[in-house]
């Protein structure tokens, strides 16, 4: 069982690895979901199915209002309820974030601590931000690693 404490340390391992889309490989290259997938496997081996290929634009609607993302996590992750207002991740959660209220989720991130969060975006590395008013408007899912 991964505590919030391993989850936070494991993802926190990425800072630094470069931006690349569909990767997942700590120091060499990953994306958001590829962080995800490399601390996945740091914490229970091989990922439970492939991901398959997706576009890098967030601007993207998927076929028929899918949220492949979340559908995705619901298969693997437990699901969060979270409040409207005042919602408050606790560190080792995993967020998706919306851009647009009409579209599926297409970024992802793991809390870190009281309002801060590792993620990695087009044009960076993996870094760890503070979770700001912008980012917390466009959380649509929060998830947690089983057992956690």
């Amino acid at each position: 069982m991964p505590s919030a404490d391993r989850i936070v340390a494991e993802a926190r391992g990425w800072i630094g690895t470069p931006y690349r889309h569909q990767a997942s490989l700590k120091g060499v290259g990953c994306d958001c979901l590829g962080l995800v997938r490399g601390v996945w496997r740091g914490l229970f081996g091989p990922e439970p199915e492939t991901a398959p290929p997706y576009s890098a634009s967030w601007a993207e609607s998927a076929p028929g209002g899918a949220d492949p993302m979340a559908e995705a996590a619901r298969r693997h992750l437990v699901a969060v309820p979270r409040p409207e207002a005042g919602y408050e991740p606790e560190a080792g959660d995993i967020l998706l974030f919306a851009f647009r209220s009409h579209l599926p989720a297409k970024h992802c991130a793991i809390a870190s601590g009281a309002g801060t969060m590792v993620h990695a975006h087009d044009g960076a590395a993996v870094t760890e931000v503070t979770l700001t008013r912008w980012w917390r408007r466009h959380l649509a899912h929060v998830f947690r690693f089983p057992g956690a």
